[in-house]
């Protein structure tokens, strides 16, 4: 219009309907090279974290990066992690839980089991703290009966109290009469979830899907010492410094403190997370 018909760069927007600042515009290509290197790295020393859990990384390194930025990168460099198929099950009616408000309150473990490349197979019995969802312990060990069940809690204990209470299933090692009477004698209440439902003891069995794909399934163990030491590495990177989404991408080294000022239950972490709405798992006694 303003070459052919000799109109001004004003009139010419108004007939076009263009904003005269959008005819101005001029393209200014960021340069993303620097932060597209240090996001390759970060998702090759943690392959199985997304793109909201490294933008948690970047920042802590002081870096004022968008969620939006990151994920259009980490999706253009072919980053994304690759799912995992999962058994489909039935949906049923979930009974809501009460959230632990305090430290030592309410504990949960459970068993996991793994091969070493020998074709040897070993368990890990899995302790955590309901409320800041740390890992106080992981034992590792071909067998992990009663006996070792109690000496293990009672090492934590020493270190952090009693609790108020432990979740657990019905495995034969935490119905057995050593893990009862250890109970008994230091006041703490066992609750054992119902037969088959897992889901009531959903804080473990979170924390056990995090384990494995993290840790078990990445890890190749030669040996039974081998295994510990990469085992005891993950848990304390878990407790230091990974990014817990339900404690608001805080670690659970970090929320402890917060948690005792505030009184109340785990924050949604919306920070991140715009226009979304983000349901934390609970847990019942």
């Amino acid at each position: 219009m303003r070459r052919e018909y000799r109109r001004s760069e004003r009139r010419a927007c108004r007939l076009a309907g263009v904003e005269r600042s959008s005819c101005r515009y001029q393209a200014r290509r960021r340069d993303d090279q620097a932060l597209r290197q240090r996001l390759r790295e970060l998702a090759g020393e943690r392959r199985r974290f997304g793109y909201r859990r490294l933008t948690v990384l970047l920042r802590r390194e002081g870096r004022l990066v968008n969620p939006k930025r990151v994920c259009r990168i980490y999706c253009a460099e072919g980053l994304a992690v690759r799912r995992r198929k999962r058994k489909r099950l039935k949906a049923e009616a979930r009974r809501p839980l009460a959230l632990p408000t305090q430290a030592n309150q309410v504990w949960t473990m459970d068993f996991t089991h793994d091969n070493l490349a020998s074709g040897r197979k070993f368990r890990t019995l899995n302790l955590m703290d309901g409320c800041t969802r740390e890992a106080p312990r992981i034992e590792v060990d071909t067998s992990l009966p009663g006996l070792r069940v109690v000496r293990v809690l009672e090492e934590v204990a020493r270190e952090r109290g009693y609790p108020q209470a432990i979740q657990v299933d019905n495995g034969p090692e935490f119905i057995s009469r050593v893990v009862d009477q250890w109970a008994f004698e230091h006041g703490v209440q066992l609750y054992f979830i119902a037969p088959g439902k897992p889901t009531e003891n959903a804080y473990i069995e979170s924390f056990n899907g995090k384990f494995r794909d993290e840790c078990l399934n990445e890890n190749w163990f030669l040996t039974l010492q081998e295994a510990r030491e990469k085992i005891e590495a993950w848990r304390r990177d878990y407790n230091q410094v990974r990014p817990h989404s339900a404690l608001g991408y805080q670690t659970p080294a970090e929320f402890p403190a917060q948690a005792a000022a505030r009184g109340a239950s785990p924050p949604t972490p919306l920070a991140l997370l715009p226009k979304e709405l983000i349901s934390t798992p609970e847990l019942t006694l």
